[in-house]
Formats: C-alpha cells, sequence, structure tokens
C-alpha cells in the first residue's frame, strides 16, 4: 500500500493531508509533529488567548471528527530528524518507509543568544510559548518587546489593553514601512503613541540585566529599559536542519518550485519552511492563506507524481495576510513597493479608515485596509487578476 508522510502537523501539515484524502488517496498517512498538540491555529496567539477570550479548546483547526476522517496514524511529541530516499527517521528512532513526503515542518522564533541565561525572557511562536507568556503577563507590569514586527506589536496591543507599560524596542528607524508603506507605518506609530505604547527606533539591544531573571534592556546607546517581563519577536527560522545529507536543497527555507516540488521527486514542501518560486525568484510567505494555498497545491502535485499524471496549476495567489492590533483590522494584499505613494480611495488616514491601493500602469498592484474590511474585500475582487499578475 502506497503511504505518504505528511512532517509537520501544522496548518500546512493538516490542510496537505485534507488535500491528499480529498483527492482520492486512499493509502497510508502518517502525520508526524514534534509538539504534543494536534493542530492548531496560529494567529489568536497573540491576541485573544493572551487576553484569556479563548482557550486551546478554542483553536483547534478541527475537530476530533474531522481528525478522524483522515484515517491517519499520528505522531506527536517526537518530530522527524533525519530525511533519506523513501525514509523517515522520527524522535524516538522509529524509520518508517515511504513513497511520498510532504514537508510542513514551519519554523521556529529566533532568539537572542545572550539571553537565553535568564528567566522572563520569552518569544512567541508555539501554543506553549503563549502559555507562558500568558502566565508571564498576569504579573508582569513593565514589558519590553524587542522587534517591531507584527507579532510584537499585536503583543504591545495585548499587554497594553492588560494595562501594561510597554515599550517596543526596534533596530529600523521606519517600522512596518516595508510590509505596508509610509502612510500606513505612520498611522500605527502614532497609533500605539495615543495607547501608551513608546516605540524606540534605530536601536539594538546590547545587553539584558537580572541575577537569575531579567530586571532590564540595555539598548546600544546605553539607555537602560527597566522590564518585568521581555518578548524577542525579531523573525523566524525555517526548520530545515535535520534535512542535512536528505538531497533536497535548502536556502533560508526548502526550495520548490511554483507546485511545491522540491529537486527531489517524491518530496514536496510548504508553508513558511517552503521558499518557492513565484516568477523569477524564491520566495517563503509567513502568512495564514499562503501556507493553507500552497500545501493545497503540494498535495495534489505529490499524487500527480505518484500516479504518473501531470500536476495541475501552480498556486498563484497574490500573498495576503492581516494583523488586528489597537482595536484596528489591517489587511495587505499584492506586492506593495514601500517607497512609492499609494492612492486613497476610501475612508481617510485621519479618521483612522481607509483603503489605499498602489498602481503600476493603471493597474492595482496592491490594495491595503485600515479598519474597512467590507471595502478593503471589494477592492481585492475586483483587482484579482491584475493582483496574482504583479505578484508573480
Amino acid at each position: 500500500m502506497t503511504h505518504i508522510a505528511v512532517v509537520g502537523a501544522s496548518l500546512a501539515g493538516l490542510r496537505a493531508a485534507e488535500t491528499l484524502r480529498a483527492e482520492g488517496f486512499d493509502g497510508e498517512l502518517t502525520i508526524i509533529g514534534d509538539e504534543p498538540h494536534l493542530p492548531y491555529d496560529r494567529p489568536p496567539l497573540s491576541k485573544d488567548f493572551l487576553l484569556g477570550k479563548v482557550e486551546i479548546a478554542d483553536i483547534a483547526l478541527a475537530d476530533s471528527a474531522s481528525h478522524d476522517s483522515l484515517d491517519a496514524r499520528w505522531v506527536l511529541g517526537s518530530g522527524a530528524t533525519r530525511l533519506r530516499p523513501g525514509q523517515v527517521t522520527i524522535g524516538d528512532g522509529e524509520t518508517l518507509a515511504t513513497d511520498g513526503i510532504v514537508l510542513a515542518t514551519g519554523a521556529r522564533a529566533r532568539r537572542i543568544p545572550k539571553g537565553d541565561r535568564l528567566t522572563g525572557i520569552r518569544v512567541l511562536r508555539t501554543l506553549d510559548d503563549a502559555v507562558a507568556l500568558r502566565q508571564s503577563l498576569e504579573s508582569a507590569q513593565r514589558v519590553v518587546i524587542v522587534g517591531a514586527g507584527f507579532i510584537g506589536a499585536e503583543v504591545a496591543s495585548t499587554a497594553a489593553t492588560l494595562g501594561k507599560q510597554v515599550t517596543i524596542v526596534e533596530a529600523a528607524r521606519q517600522p512596518f514601512q516595508a510590509h505596508l508603506g509610509r502612510v500606513a507605518s505612520d498611522l500605527l506609530r502614532r497609533t500605539m503613541n495615543d495607547h501608551n505604547v513608546e516605540l524606540r527606533t534605530g536601536h539594538t539591544v546590547s545587553e539584558f540585566d537580572g541575577a537569575q531573571r531579567v530586571s532590564a534592556v540595555v539598548l546600544d546607546d546605553g539607555t537602560r529599559l527597566p522590564a518585568d517581563l521581555v518578548l524577542v519577536g525579531i523573525g523566524a527560522i525555517p526548520n530545515t536542519e535535520w534535512l542535512a545529507g536528505s538531497g533536497v536543497l535548502c536556502d533560508n527555507g526548502v526550495l520548490t518550485d511554483a507546485w511545491g516540488r522540491t529537486n527531489v521527486a517524491g518530496i514536496v514542501a510548504a508553508g513558511d519552511v517552503a521558499r518557492f518560486q513565484r516568477g523569477d525568484r524564491q520566495i517563503r510567505v509567513e502568512h495564514w492563506t499562503s501556507a493553507s494555498g500552497m500545501a493545497a497545491t503540494a498535495a495534489r502535485a505529490l499524487l500527480a507524481h505518484l500516479t504518473g499524471v501531470a500536476p495541475g496549476a501552480p498556486h498563484l495567489d497574490a500573498p495576503y495576510f492581516w494583523s488586528e492590533q489597537f482595536g484596528h483590522r489591517i489587511q495587505m494584499v499584492g506586492r506593495l513597493q514601500p517607497d512609492l505613494p499609494v492612492d486613497i480611495v476610501e475612508g481617510a488616514v485621519d479618521n483612522g479608515r481607509f483603503v489605499a491601493v498602489q498602481r503600476s500602469a493603471d493597474a492595482v498592484t496592491a490594495v491595503l485596509g485600515w479598519s474597512m474590511p467590507r471595502e478593503f474585500t471589494q477592492w481585492r475582487r475586483r483587482n484579482t487578476d491584475s493582483l496574482r499578475e504583479a505578484a508573480h
């Protein structure tokens, strides 16, 4: 019987498994995850989960009946440690013979090595990270966040809602501009200020003070920021080290084509670990919708390989992401050029509710929405073709 192993019990891993069954795969299916949890939704971890509005059961990606319908063997709490042609070795030493493999091992939070010696310095990537951070927030009053990415900004919003004193330290002088452009970047900075979140840009961390527990963050200019809790949110590293010696090409992720196929026949990749081909570029997109869509494409491509038929359409959707912070829903689709102007087409920036577009040769290449989800969706749907073309 044909056996497919899905390595990574993540959103991408679950979507790949669901697609395999939906497309008629009736062989043996094994899903391997290094966390002890069944697949769960990550976006709430920095928001409603930290606020206690949702619990673990509320963020499950599927119920028990859906998991049962996959007819899969789940191997949780012991990730894959070695990959060789037709074989996957699990942490407990078991080796599985496979006919096809989906790599969906995701990424892990990047850490600051000098912070490992002290308690009270946390990252946020996994459910266990979120549980620990929520517990720490209960007693902390002064929270310092290193990194003004979306995780850092969302946790800052959550901590401010809880009444904490929050400071964000960011190396860039204009945070968020690369993702959102100058208009939204300036607005987000003002919004943080309105919510008493201090944003210190153009600085890096030189040291963490404390005996056993962190007591302060020392910046590169000598400024000392008292802290009961520090969150490091400086990006993620794709989990590819275990693939050494496998023959699978990796470079800041697993390299794939537009279908998620790697250079090794019978092995595909999807989600945050995959760096897939889009036009003449290799990109790694760490967004929910990309992980879901790419996983379905990769699963179909794997089945096409196993059955000897041509694959279907490649993954062509324009990148889309959203963030919820400080009472606003921020949405972006397409490829925004941060140094080029945008046109406000709905609402007004000063009112904190607007839709902006960026154009090239009169075609819309990016759409940004700020607290106008209905209008944003209308502009996104209206310009689907040009957004997709610009992304490739």
